[in-house]
């Protein structure tokens, strides 16, 4: 999912490239725009990125702050590697001298007094300055001075054109500790954008923005994951695979075992998903693996995410059945990345897909989606993302590998946790079965949509050498139980030199 940077000149920046995504190019100059969430959601951090990127183009920016000290807007800015030297910061704080009992107000409530002076600060630091950006931080301190709701909206529409007059874009940081959910403002603000956070029982903290209102502007609704990271927040934008629809012919991608092209009916159609489904063990992990190291032999770019392994031991596991996987990962046509699932959020997930897409991978292994589903246990419609992103790449040519681990080793009551008719446009089968005393292996392709293939179940095998796929496994009955009946007139099958090892 290509995030680009802004490109309209009538609109600014936000200073996050995901954010300006969501926002349809940036923010409308000369309006104001309410950042609102809880403590701990980002506003600040939000804020001071929207200024750093102003200052970083030569603006002149204000960051008016009604809360917090100097001292400690720098200490953010410094925490993430950011250069405050263009930012001034214009402190509206009481006086330390409130604390004394002479200076407590007795024939005049403080609203009355201190409401007029912090507005004259403000005024003045912008007339000061006259900047193109500021940070007001925060509105819970003017609705609390206010006293009353009329007063503060009179306030806030006070301000608003004010700096309407002046040529300013204006942020206002709300932390809802006030009064909830603050209607007034946002019904007078050009813009509306929500942080959120939600704590899970096991896991980091999740975090999601929301466009509530942006007037003029076709924004992408709906909830989008962010966390905050060294060098500030990182907006994960909802994946919209209607997006980027495209229509071209699509070729057949080899898995460089003739056994196995023949089973699928020549290879793996670009663009298509394939589940690889079975048991523990019997060889899915590898056999998406083999697709990568063909694809490395044509020069063709790959991606693995790793969900229950370590990137290690698949390079290991890869050097000991003889596939050359190691050389295209140190040679960069092959990264993997493992992931760390109680990190994890949807939107991050695929975004870091996505971008491998758009970084030219033409196979993409997800291993395993039991895995995936484990890692966000309280998340919704996980399905739902899976569908997105899998479109998404089928869109851009991309093979999708998808490595599913079934319930079970042996009996016709193996289960998985994912719909594989929904999900994927193949669907490879692995199966253990017994025979003369060995536990065996076998391969079948149950669903192909992209071209005709062979219903026969074959033999499946991995050594030194590799994986084999070998004969049609005929004269038996019941394979795909675990506990097949022989029939006789089996041919070179189970029992062969060439059959299973």
């Amino acid at each position: 999912m290509k995030i680009q940077d802004n490109l309209n000149p009538s609109l600014l920046s936000t200073g996050i490239a995901g954010l300006d995504n969501i926002l349809g190019g940036g923010l409308t100059k000369d309006r104001i725009y309410l950042i609102e969430g809880e403590p701990g959601t980002g506003k600040t951090t939000t804020g001071l990125q929207f200024l750093v990127e102003g200052a970083r183009h030569g603006e002149s920016v204000v960051y008016i702050t009604l809360a917090e000290t100097r001292g400690e807007l720098q200490g953010v800015g410094e925490s993430h590697g950011w250069d405050m030297q263009g930012i001034h910061i214009q402190e509206v704080l009481p006086s330390e001298n409130l604390l004394q009992p002479e200076a407590q107000y007795t024939m005049f409530h403080p609203s009355e007094v201190e409401m007029g002076t912090t507005m004259q600060l403000i005024l003045a630091a912008i007339e000061e300055r006259k900047p193109t950006r500021v940070v007001i931080d925060s509105l819970s301190e003017l609705q609390l001075l206010a006293d009353t709701p009329l007063r503060y909206r009179r306030q806030v529409l006070a301000l608003k054109q004010f700096f309407a007059s002046r040529s300013c874009t204006v942020m206002m940081l709300d932390d809802r500790t006030a009064a909830g959910i603050d209607l007034q403002v946002r019904s007078i603000a050009h813009g509306v954008i929500t942080l959120e956070q939600s704590v899970k029982e096991y896991g980091a903290e999740r975090r999601r923005v929301r466009v509530v209102k942006y007037r003029g502007i076709a924004f992408r609704g709906g909830m989008h994951d962010y966390d905050i990271q060294y060098g500030g927040l990182c907006v994960y934008p909802r994946l919209v695979a209607a997006e980027s629809r495209v229509m071209e012919k699509r070729e057949q991608l080899k898995s460089g075992l003739t056994a196995l092209d023949a089973l699928l009916g020549g290879g793996l159609e670009e663009g298509t998903s394939t589940l690889i489904a079975g048991p523990p063990g019997t060889g899915k992990s590898s056999l998406a693996a083999q697709f990568v190291a063909a694809a490395a032999e044509r020069g063709q770019r790959s991606a693995m995410f790793l969900f229950e392994e370590a990137a290690n031991n698949l390079l290991n596991r890869a050097d000991g059945l003889g596939m050359r996987v190691r050389g295209p990962y140190d040679e960069g046509l092959l990264t993997i990345q493992q992931i760390d699932p109680a990190e994890l959020s949807p939107g991050e997930f695929a975004t870091a897909v996505c971008r491998a897409a758009d970084q030219g991978a033409k196979v993409v292994v997800i291993d395993s989606i039991n895995g995936y589903l484990n890692a966000m246990p309280d998340e919704r419609f996980l399905t739902t993302h899976l569908h997105e992103l899998l479109t998404y790449l089928g869109q851009r040519g991309v093979v999708t590998i998808l490595v599913g681990v079934q319930q079970g080793m042996l009996g016709g009551q193996m289960s998985t946790t994912v719909d594989a008719s929904y999900l994927a446009d193949n669907v490879l089968m692995l199966r253990y079965f017994e025979h003369d005393g060995e536990v065996k292996q076998a391969v079948s392709v149950f669903k192909k949509r992209g071209s005709l293939h062979e219903r026969t179940i074959r033999q499946f095998s991995m050594s030194a050498d590799g994986i084999h796929v070998g004969e049609v496994l005929r004269g038996f009955r019941g394979i795909l139980t675990g506990v097949p009946v022989y029939l006789g007139n089996m041919g070179s099958a189970a029992g062969s030199e060439s059959g299973v090892r």
